[in-house]
């Protein structure tokens, strides 16, 4: 009597380049052989459909998926509510497209290959939780506070090349008075032939709009404060970190922040690890320039308000100093320092 085996199914790896409206996937096998490409509508259907479409293949192991923190946003959870392990990659360099070309299919069997080869590893971020809260409100936020100061701005230069008596009334007032004074204009609808009408029109508009993003921003504010609090009250707590810095690195971490294997990976993901820059008997870093540079903003920010108001801190730079270190290294050196520290907060948050 003979004996069959059971047929082991096939791995197989996948690979998606994400379009606003469509969405191109690649499947290889165990040895890098393309199997199939497809194209499938950016939609809960074309999710179902795509990954249906990878399992007749063999047994999906891993899916890359480019773009998992704009359009390949919904793909990247969809996948994950199934169990696939999801891999984020970036687009092909530009090395890579000089000598293969550019299309929707080669985009996404060079994603699939990054993560057959393990040159691409990381879990995108968790897009259900507070923290993903807490991201959208400070996109909301962050933009009134660059139309407030662009409004801002522009007051103070309409006021330089201002009719001169207008000039003289407006040039010596404090911010809150200029923006109050500006608000309070009754300038006639028949005054704005002239450029002293215009200009105290244009100036009581601008003003009105710094006032209305200040009480939207507040807003905002009032919303965020607890919410950020809620979810890591240590965080908050940590010295020179406030409710605008702590969002920025629970954001940066993502609600799955477990994603991060080490406080280094966090330092690096901040851009505040440093890069070797030796060469023969030089040996140094530089600062490097990659990373979330929003994150790497907010140590910088940790980082001077220590040095300004913390005892242990100064004394620290008073002694680096001595080694012959610049300003500039020394901030470098305290950001990495922080990053360790805001990466144990984070990680280990403490119990209300």
């Amino acid at each position: 009597m003979t004996h069959h085996e059971p047929e082991v199914e096939a791995e197989v790896t996948g690979g998606v380049d994400t379009h606003r409206d469509t969405h191109t996937a690649a499947v290889l096998d165990p040895l890098g052989r393309v199997l199939g490409t497809a194209q499938f509508v950016a939609g809960a259907a074309g999710y179902t459909a795509l990954l249906a479409w990878m399992c007749g293949f063999g047994r999906v192991t891993r899916v890359g998926v480019e773009g998992c923190g704009a359009y390949g946003a919904g793909l990247a959870a969809s996948l994950a509510e199934q169990s696939v392990t999801v891999v984020e990659v970036d687009r092909p360099g530009r090395r890579t497209r000089r000598f293969q070309g550019k299309s929707d299919p080669i985009d996404a069997i060079e994603a699939a290959r990054a993560t057959l080869a393990g040159h691409r590893t990381g879990t995108p971020k968790q897009r259900d939780g507070g923290v993903e809260a807490v991201r959208v409100l400070r996109i909301a936020r962050r933009s009134a506070v660059t139309a407030r100061a662009d409004a801002q701005r522009r007051i103070k230069a309409l006021i330089v090349t201002a009719p001169e008596h207008l000039r003289a009334r407006l040039r010596g007032l404090t911010d809150t008075a200029l923006i109050t004074t500006c608000a309070g204009m009754r300038p006639g609808r028949a005054e704005t032939g002239s450029p002293t009408g215009a200009t105290k029109t244009a100036l009581r508009s601008l003003a009105r709009r710094h006032q209305q993003l200040t009480v939207e921003i507040t807003d905002l504010e009032e919303l965020l404060d607890p919410l950020v609090a809620a979810i890591n009250p240590g965080l908050v707590t940590a010295h020179g970190v406030g409710t605008d810095t702590a969002g920025q690195l629970l954001v940066t971490a993502g609600h799955n922040h477990r994603r991060i294997r080490s406080e280094a990976a966090f330092a690096r993901l901040c851009g505040a690890a440093p890069i070797p820059a030796s060469s023969g008997r030089t040996h140094r870093h530089r600062l490097n320039r990659g990373g979330d540079r929003q994150a790497n903003a907010a140590l910088h920010r940790i980082a001077i308000t220590r040095l300004r108001w913390d005892p242990a801190t100064r004394a620290y730079a008073e002694k680096r100093t001595t080694q012959g270190l610049t300003k500039k290294e020394i901030i470098r050196c305290l950001k990495r320092y922080i990053a360790r520290e805001i990466y144990h907060l984070i990680t280990n948050p403490p119990t209300t």
